[in-house]
């Protein structure tokens, strides 16, 4: 009797902090779309965060499902379900794979602006908690999802099928897309990016929609064809896990370049979102005068233009006066 009322208890618990965290993504004004908010009440995010770690350093701290305490199982479960990204893979005590904050997932699945039918490619499998809001709005015969550890993408088709989901769940090198499942709509990156691929814009219809976190922000690109795509940035800030495969590359560290800057701009985050785009092209000093100059620019005045010719960053215009090659950190 003490079991099934301690099981109750937790059902409950779940329950309650799962329509708690759909009430609190809506009142925070990401979930306008009743689709995805459907999504979201559907979809329990502790299935696909079984454990996490909090804490850093040597102080990590494992919280898990299925612990024997049932204050660390409480913490666990509460912890799930507050806005905030959690880390789920640890190795060598660096974070090689998380589940996204919500409310930036929300923010992303809202800007990917699928439409019914669409086919979309998830690079970064991760937990499979984005890939399953994607089969809920999409039905799971339009998504692919893609992560370079078998581990990862084994242990996301595990989630996924506990709660009646079969995506494509695929093991591979991410930076390569997925020849097999090609064409796509729509391509959703859950990595940090120093380049676009551009095996991606092959794979890709006309007019679709590429949408990633480089820099410190998301680029939204529209492919016009296998040799074109441009777009801008979004307002949201954004932080991932690096893309891990054949073209990544470790991301411009801005730390090693702040020598001499006012330290208040180098926290400012639109600033410090512009230095990491123009590392290796611009100095600090020049960066910093452009900025100031050009009226502290916000994120969504930047874009990126990807053809044969090379990819570049620029403010404004692609075709004004400031322009920088990408990759050159």
């Amino acid at each position: 009797m003490a079991g099934h009322t301690a099981h109750t208890e937790t059902r409950d618990l779940r329950e309650t902090a799962h329509a708690a965290q759909v009430r609190e993504l809506t009142a925070a004004g990401v979930l306008e779309d009743p689709r995805w908010r459907a999504a979201f009440a559907a979809v329990p995010r502790h299935v696909f965060v079984p454990y996490f770690w909090t804490g850093r350093g040597a102080g990590h701290e494992r919280l898990w499902a299925q612990d024997p305490d049932p204050e660390r199982r409480a913490r666990w479960l509460r912890g799930v379900y507050v806005d905030t990204p959690l880390a789920t893979r640890m190795r060598d005590g660096q974070q090689v794979s998380s589940s996204s904050q919500p409310s930036l997932m929300a923010k992303m699945l809202d800007a990917l602006d699928v439409r019914d039918g669409d086919d979309v490619l998830e690079i970064g499998a991760g937990t499979g908690y984005n890939a399953a809001l994607l089969c809920h709005r999409l039905g799971e015969e339009h998504v692919t999802t893609v992560d370079l550890d078998e581990e990862i993408t084994e242990s996301a088709r595990a989630h996924l099928a506990e709660l009646g989901y079969h995506p494509a769940v695929v093991t591979g090198d991410g930076a390569r897309g997925c020849p097999a499942r090609a064409p796509f709509d729509r391509i959703m990156v859950t990595c940090t990016l120093p380049l676009i691929p551009y095996t991606w814009l092959g794979q890709c219809r006309p007019g679709a929609r590429i949408l990633g976190p480089l820099s410190t922000g998301l680029i939204a690109l529209t492919v016009r064809d296998a040799g074109f795509a441009e777009g801008n940035f979004l307002h949201t800030s954004a932080y991932f896990v690096p893309l891990r495969g054949a073209t990544a590359a470790p991301p411009p560290d801005p730390a090693a370049t702040e020598y001499g800057l006012p330290y208040e701009l180098v926290e400012n985050e639109r600033f410090q979102f512009m230095l990491v785009l123009t590392a290796g092209v611009l100095h600090p000093r020049e960066a910093l005068d452009l900025w100031r100059r050009e009226g502290r620019p916000a994120r969504e005045r930047f874009g990126v233009s990807v053809s044969a010719e090379g990819q570049w960053s620029w403010l404004d215009d692609p075709q004004g006066p400031y322009v920088w090659p990408l990759g050159k950190g």
